[in-house]
């Protein structure tokens, strides 16, 4: 928050030149610190070259106290004890900045792992009567384009590595991706938004590489709502470890009309992720007799 307000560091100055870059139109970031008041945030956007209108930001789970010992190492209080990992409150959120209104927005970050239908959350887990689904978060963000509403389906799941034979990340990160494919089916206690929808962030596994259970993604990928129209590059250039791989996505409803999408070059100062970018026909959004 100081250098935003200073302006000062070369790592910012390149990620605010990044975005302005992008120029996109909705642009959502993970692995953004939230405060209460979205001062931040707010100075982000004041950086830019042209700021966004409209800003959303909610609390998430990283680092949210649970007060249990949830990774069995006889203490409390630690990363790995929050409901999504995290030093302290707020640590690594989402955010959301677009030139369109955004609609009132639903919430399923509170929701119960174990309420999941279908959870693969162990009856032994320690946080079986407290820990929540989503890692960050999960939203449902209404924004009004061309006369219409799109929906975007916003999330950024847990890596399915960092835990031991249990598989406790692995289960975690599925479910967090399969909670959209119940969503789309009808299968929640929320009614699934009205095309168009768009499933938009990072789901932390990789389509063919790498650990983790890829059923919940290859269900949204195969399924007859979404489409995979890329971008099919490495998303995540990690220099060891499991290397290059795809895990951020853009899948758009299908009857949507893709023009293009891509990966914006490596940004050091960003870490390992690149931006996906993607651009849809804002016709297509439309309904016929607008």
């Amino acid at each position: 928050m100081r250098d935003l307000v200073a302006g000062e560091g070369e790592d910012l100055e390149a990620i605010i030149a990044g975005i302005d870059t992008l120029d996109a139109d909705i642009l959502l970031l993970t692995d953004i610190d939230h405060d209460h008041e979205l001062a931040a945030l707010g100075a982000l956007n004041d950086a830019l070259r042209t700021p966004y209108p409209h800003l959303f930001a909610l609390r998430p789970n990283t680092g949210m106290r649970t007060d249990l010992d949830l990774d069995g190492n006889g203490r409390t209080g630690e990363p790995r004890d929050a409901q999504g990992y995290g030093w302290f409150a707020g640590e690594g959120g989402m955010a959301l900045l677009s030139r369109y209104e955004i609609g009132d927005v639903t919430d399923l970050s509170a929701l119960l792992w174990r309420d999941v239908p279908g959870s693969l959350i162990a009856q032994d887990d320690p946080g079986f009567e407290v820990q929540r689904l989503s890692s960050s978060g999960h939203w449902i963000v209404p924004i009004k384009v061309s006369g219409s509403t799109l929906s975007l389906l916003a999330y950024h799941a847990t890596p399915p590595v960092f835990d031991g034979p249990e598989d406790r990340n692995g289960r975690r990160n599925h479910d967090e991706t399969m909670l959209w494919a119940h969503m789309l089916q009808g299968a929640l206690h929320v009614p699934a938004p009205a095309a168009p929808v768009m499933l938009v962030g990072n789901a932390n596994i990789d389509p063919v590489r790498g650990e983790g259970r890829r059923e919940a993604l290859s269900a949204l990928m195969d399924g007859s709502r979404l489409q995979d129209r890329g971008p099919f590059g490495a998303t995540a250039l990690w220099q060891a470890g499991p290397g290059p791989m795809r895990i951020s996505y853009i899948l758009p409803e299908a009857t949507l009309s893709v023009l293009e999408s891509g990966l914006v070059p490596h940004l050091p100062a960003a870490g390992p992720h690149r931006a996906v970018w993607m651009l849809i026909d804002p016709a297509m959004i439309a309904p016929p007799d607008s």
